[in-house]
């Protein structure tokens, strides 16, 4: 490797968020740098695309205001007035009546189930709920202690089974910790306070591009061509092999054409597991063994184009009970507060599975139908059948942490680490359920540690990772 950034040449594998956000800094201070996605279209799950005359996103997506200054700042100064502040309308289906999301004071007080009510009120008083199980912390001893049993038990719990489909006693403590931002009541009472804040940002408002989630990572995408980064679609890694000095890249783009790239430096932001097998020299196999117990949960997201300018006005409905397929039905067109196109609107229904499961390998027409009957059974009939149906597979959504799981994401993680010149950061280079400031967070600190000289400062790289591990998802 040469002494200067401007003759360091990076690879960057994946053209989601965090890879075009460290590939357009780096390309922004002189340095080298190549993008390998395979996908057809930058963003991976944070992407959009065309249906019917709309653009939609692969499920739900917002860009959240307790975002780091400089990546907001970064942002807009991006996207301009295509970058929107919109209200956030979403509710709750629980035990047969509608709560408003992000929980509003008097809404809890008008329509929470009498029963629900009365439950969380004695857990309230009690302020006890489960303590420490024989067998150590658990996602659901931190949250049963935190929010009580009866917040747990009719919401958090089966909403748990349907996202990661495990039950909550299998999942570590640091689901709990990282997943669930209300996590006692007192945090829970603090996003009650007029001005809906907690953790120092509002919370009835979010950032949404007015042409989609996927828009991000296209300027991203543009920003970071135009500092001279190449950036190559539909480009699959097969191989990294780690030379005495840098790394050769085995390429193969679409059609089966395969080539060679000599980089100094591979920053990785597909997952651990999957980098860990592409590498040469392969890890040993108690690595390997490692990054096969790493377990990612897929989606399912079905799409119905109905005719009728709105559906409802909320821009999305959450369902924790078993009863429903899905755990949250978006309709993208009110993110945005698009009134175009007349007569027609979309909804996304997620639905978390297993690749390779029955609902993984369910047909169109009976995805639909499944999301018609419980859409139909929460008191939302579709005003007429859908002028088209489309599925997205995702086979890489949610990281699950099943109780264990630190061991092995550790020895991986520590083993990728040891190889000179390899980074890998992003959701899932790091196996983190985060959100995309979150992401964005982890490429521009990167880009800090690598100095004008070309050396990275893997002193302060920990130092970034250790705050990185605090991140709270923002739902």
């Amino acid at each position: 490797m040469s002494g200067g950034l401007a003759d360091t040449r990076i690879a960057v594998l994946g053209g989601g968020p965090a890879g075009l956000g460290a590939a357009w800094l780096l390309a922004e201070r002189g340095a080298r740098v190549v993008v390998a996605e395979r996908g057809a279209q930058v963003g991976g799950n944070a992407g959009s695309f065309e249906l019917a005359g709309m653009r939609v996103d692969y499920g739900s997506h917002r860009l959240h205001p307790a975002a780091e200054p400089e990546v907001l700042d970064r942002l807009r100064a991006l996207l301009g007035d295509e970058l929107l502040t919109r209200p956030r309308h979403g509710r709750i289906r629980l035990q047969g009546r509608w709560i408003h999301f992000p929980l509003r004071p008097l809404d809890l007080l008008l329509r929470l189930p009498p029963r629900f009510a009365a439950g969380a009120a004695l857990d309230v008083v009690r302020r006890r709920g489960a303590g420490i199980a024989p067998g150590g912390e658990s996602f659901a001893s931190v949250l049963e202690r935190g929010l009580g049993r009866t917040l747990c038990r009719e919401f958090y719990f089966p909403y748990a089974r349907k996202i990661w489909g495990v039950e909550p006693e299998e999942l570590s403590a640091v689901q709990a910790r990282r997943r669930v931002s209300a996590g006692s009541f007192g945090r829970l009472a603090r996003r009650l306070l007029p001005g809906g804040r907690g953790g120092g940002a509002p919370r009835g408002v979010f950032l949404y591009p007015r042409r989609g989630y996927g828009q991000i990572s296209e300027r991203l995408c543009e920003a970071a061509r135009a500092g001279g980064a190449e950036v190559r679609l539909e480009t699959g890694v097969r191989r990294v092999e780690a030379r005495e000095r840098g790394f050769t890249l085995e390429l193969e783009a679409r059609g089966g054409a395969v080539s060679r790239l000599e980089v100094d430096r591979v920053w990785s932001t597909i997952p651990a597991a999957r980098l860990a097998a592409l590498l040469d020299p392969a890890p040993p196999p108690e690595v390997r063994g490692a990054a096969s117990r790493l377990e990612l949960r897929a989606m399912v997201l079905v799409y119905l184009v109905l005719g009728t300018d709105r559906f409802t006005g909320y821009d999305a409905h959450y369902f924790p009970g078993a009863e429903w397929p899905f755990t949250r039905v978006s309709e993208p067109k009110n993110y945005a507060g698009r009134e175009e196109p007349r007569g027609r609107t979309v909804l996304c229904a997620e639905i978390p599975c297993r690749a390779g499961d029955a609902q993984w390998e369910a047909g169109d027409a009976a995805l639909a139908e499944r999301v018609a009957d419980g859409l139909a059974r929460a008191g939302l009939p579709l005003p007429g059948a859908p002028l088209e149906v489309a599925v997205r597979r995702l086979p890489a959504a949610y990281p699950i942490y099943r109780r264990g799981y630190e061991a092995s994401f550790d020895r991986l993680d520590a083993w990728l680490g040891g190889v000179p010149g390899l980074l890998t950061f992003g959701r899932q280079g790091l196996f983190a359920h985060d959100n995309t400031h979150h992401t964005l967070s982890m490429a521009f600190a990167a880009c800090r540690c690598l100095g004008d000289d070309g050396r990275f400062d893997d002193a302060a790289w920990a130092r970034h990772r250790a705050v990185f591990a605090t991140h709270v998802v923002e739902d």
